[in-house]
């Protein structure tokens, strides 16, 4: 087994503004990097790093923050680094990263034993060969050999002409709808329970009953956009929760990795598939007519997607639900990937599951999270105060961490959707998110918005249907 990595104790000079009750220990990742670049600002022999991320497609990023002088504090400094990168991973994603800086290959060193198949970040590195079929490298490079960032788009949605079905695949739920010239004439919820099924037939009927069912509303079906938690690159399944009862690889490969590929032959027509979370954000932007916006949907994990100043969606990875937010000792560890402060454990239906016990809240251990979610709702409703902590944990939570996304992502509005904002519960997370983002961070100007009515409804499947172009 890897051995975790050793840091001093992890702490704030000051305390957070707003601390939850049933969860008092957070160390917010946003004000702890304050803290250590604040203090890298007035230590002698600080010096810039610059972490850069790239894929063989020639995309590459830049991200630049700095770090204190070797000896100084080297555990709080390989923490700075080591988290920062794990974001910008997940983030943006990449096959490589060059390090420049003074102290880059004392960085790189322990990263590249971190980042290994039998290192600490074990499952990062896994994930990252699946998703770009190459392994990570990580290399010192110098401040000349820096290269020029180079972004490229999507160009995808916001078609709405003929007659479209648009699909969203949840980890309790499928949605579908058809559309004609953009006014949706049908759409329906149905429950499903894909995440450990081991047999991919299952996922095929599934989709393909929701489809149906839709093109029976439509005089003829001229597009077909979808969206489902995970990485999809040309309609190819990598990565996917929805497919995570699928370990055999052979199995994976032959069934899974296609299935999207096989269904736009089976239908003959333009057929798009992506993240989940990007089709939020597209349909945010769609909806609020506003671009720089970061979608973030809180339900079985946490999807997100980011539709860049332009209006256009990005080949960011925003596999947020692995981010890190919470720099605590021993923080919740999330059962997937085994890191502990991911978002995964914070913003979604295991952060309920988490943290109903921790409000004294006791439901049968073997009941599903979507029914621990209801029955939480069902107390919110009924005023129960204990509900109310659990909101707050959340929403606290969530202003610092929205705060932290800001410092990777260009963004002025941040759109909060899935099924733990579901009720009144999800205005008392909004709030208390924008209380901290208020007194902790005045100079950052985000907007935190929810979906409306119709958007909750339709605002996911206009979106998906509207991926690919007809021509």
């Amino acid at each position: 087994m890897p051995q975790p990595i050793a840091h001093s104790k992890i702490s704030l000079l000051r305390p957070p503004l707003h601390v939850s009750e049933i969860d008092p220990d957070q160390v917010p990742a946003a004000l702890w990097t304050r803290e250590f670049l604040a203090r890298c600002r007035v230590t002698a022999g600080s010096s810039p790093l610059t972490l850069t991320l790239e894929r063989a497609d020639g995309t590459s990023s830049n991200f630049r923050t700095s770090v204190l002088p070797l000896g100084l504090d080297d555990s709080q400094n390989f923490l700075h680094v080591e988290r920062t990168l794990k974001f910008l991973l997940w983030s943006r994603g990449g096959n490589q990263v060059k390090i420049a800086g003074t102290l880059a290959n004392h960085f790189v060193d322990k990263l590249v034993e971190s980042y290994r198949q039998e290192g600490e970040r074990a499952f990062d590195y896994a994930f990252h060969l699946k998703i770009f079929e190459t392994p990570l490298v990580i290399r010192a490079i110098t401040e000349a050999e820096i290269p020029n960032p180079h972004s490229s788009v999507l160009k995808l949605g916001r078609h709405l002409d003929g007659c479209r079905i648009g699909f969203d695949l949840g980890g309790s739920d499928r949605k579908c709808a058809a559309l004609i010239e953009g006014k949706v004439v049908f759409s329906e919820e149905v429950k499903w329970d894909p995440y450990f099924q081991s047999d991919p037939n299952y996922h095929l009927a599934g989709i393909r009953d929701s489809l149906n069912r839709a093109a029976a509303h439509l005089p003829r079906v001229d597009a077909i956009g979808g969206s489902s938690a995970g990485v999809y690159l040309n309609n190819k399944v990598r990565i996917a929760s929805l497919f995570r009862g699928v370990t055999d690889p052979d199995i994976f490969a032959e069934k899974v990795s296609g299935i999207f590929l096989d269904l736009a032959k089976e239908w003959k027509v333009p057929f798009q598939v992506l993240n989940d979370g990007d089709v939020t954000a597209l349909a945010a932007s769609m909806s609020l007519g506003r671009n720089a916006v970061l979608g973030v949907a809180m339900g079985t994990s946490v999807a997100a997607g980011f539709v860049d100043a332009e209006g256009s969606l990005t080949h960011w990875l925003s596999e947020l639900a692995f981010v890190p937010v919470d720099y605590r000792d021993q923080g919740p560890l999330d059962e997937w990937s085994g890191d502990q402060g991911c978002a995964v454990q914070y913003f979604s239906q295991q952060a309920v599951g988490r943290l109903l016990p921790m409000a004294d809240i006791h439901l049968p251990p073997t009941l599903p999270l979507p029914e621990k979610l209801e029955a939480l709702q069902g107390l919110m409703a009924q005023g129960d105060p204990r509900a109310h902590k659990v909101y707050e944990a959340i929403g606290i939570s969530l202003g610092y961490a929205v705060a932290h996304f800001a410092s990777f992502y260009p963004i002025n509005a941040l759109l909060i959707m899935g099924r733990v904002t579901t009720g009144s519960g999800g205005d008392f997370i909004i709030a208390r998110a924008m209380m901290v983002l208020r007194d902790e961070f005045p100079e950052l100007r985000i907007d935190l918005i929810t979906p409306n009515e119709k958007d909750k409804r339709h605002g996911q499947a206009i979106a998906a249907a509207s991926l690919p172009p007809l021509s």
